[in-house]
């Protein structure tokens, strides 16, 4: 049985005006003149057998347009949506990911050849970034942002909690027994997370283990985490960093957890997926994918 419906510009001429309750403002937005919209709204009232608009001083809904607008103006939110996804997924199947670039690097480059494997038709883009994307401007799917995960109108999932742990090469770690051999060892110093207020430098957290006086420590700075985590499995000294970040490492014997001491934070990271892309294919086996993965792994409990 057909469909009975009014025109579509007619409709859509509706609900532009009276989502304005404006002509003018309404031809604006659909590039037509405020004559063609009043032309459309006639036939359409005609059309209905009602009136739609009380024209007087300020342009107002009648009783049955302010019940058939808010309908109106949801059928098309959800043909846009509609139209939108299936032009994304006619964009072929890349999926485009931005994650923070030590994290991209270190856990999730290893992992991908299993997501490869289990889904091969997907084509992974990876966007490694320290920036927030703007999911509104660049064509992004998901990101995984690390944080507190308060992302305002985004769909978040924390992925896996976060713990800061010392680290060194097993050549070094053999003789690091105590907290005074730690400090006595050459140090590694992250300086990306200086001013951050979550990452203690070693003066601060070797005082916390009952550390104080005696030589200078002897610390050597690095602007990148990946340089930091590079020096320390080449021998260069002891480092704080991330247990997401090194748990190949330590599971491979590259580098040794110290002391056995870890960190606690409140942080971790989170996959975040703006609405209207929650619903694709590629984004929907992504997540299933990465959520199995991130939940094997877990940070030490503090000793």
């Amino acid at each position: 049985m057909p469909r009975r419906l009014p025109s579509l510009n007619a409709l859509r001429a509706f609900e532009a005006a009276a989502r304005h309750l404006s002509f003018v403002r309404a031809a604006e937005e659909l590039h037509v003149t405020p004559g063609a919209i009043s032309q459309h709204i006639k036939s359409l009232e005609a059309d209905l057998g009602i009136t739609l608009f009380r024209r007087g001083h300020r342009l107002t809904l009648s009783d049955a347009a302010g019940e058939l607008w808010p309908r109106v103006a949801d059928a098309f939110d959800q043909m846009e949506r509609a139209v939108s996804n299936v032009r994304q997924q006619g964009a072929g199947n890349t999926l485009v990911v931005s994650t923070p670039p030590a994290f991209a690097s270190r856990w999730l480059i290893p992992r991908l050849e299993a997501f490869q494997e289990r889904h091969p038709g997907i084509e992974l883009r990876l966007l490694a970034t320290q920036r927030l994307v703007n999911f509104q401007l660049e064509d992004v799917d998901l990101a995984i942002r690390f944080g507190a995960g308060d992302y305002p109108g985004l769909q978040v999932e924390r992925l896996m909690p976060e713990a800061i742990i010392p680290v060194a090469a097993p050549g070094l770690a053999q003789d690091i027994r105590t907290a005074a051999d730690l400090a006595q060892s050459p140090l590694l110093e992250d300086e990306s997370h200086a001013g951050s207020g979550f990452f203690p430098d070693w003066g601060t957290w070797l005082a916390t283990l009952g550390v104080q006086g005696g030589p200078p420590l002897r610390i050597r700075r690095f602007g990148d985490t990946s340089l930091a985590l590079q020096a320390a499995g080449a021998g260069l000294g002891a480092t704080l960093t991330w247990y997401s970040l090194v748990v190949d490492d330590l599971k491979a014997g590259r580098l040794v957890h110290l002391l056995n001491q870890t960190i606690p934070t409140s942080l971790g990271y989170h996959l975040v997926v703006p609405p209207n892309r929650a619903g694709l294919h590629k984004v929907q086996v992504f997540r299933a994918w990465l959520l199995e993965t991130s939940a094997r792994q877990a940070p030490p409990a503090p000793a």
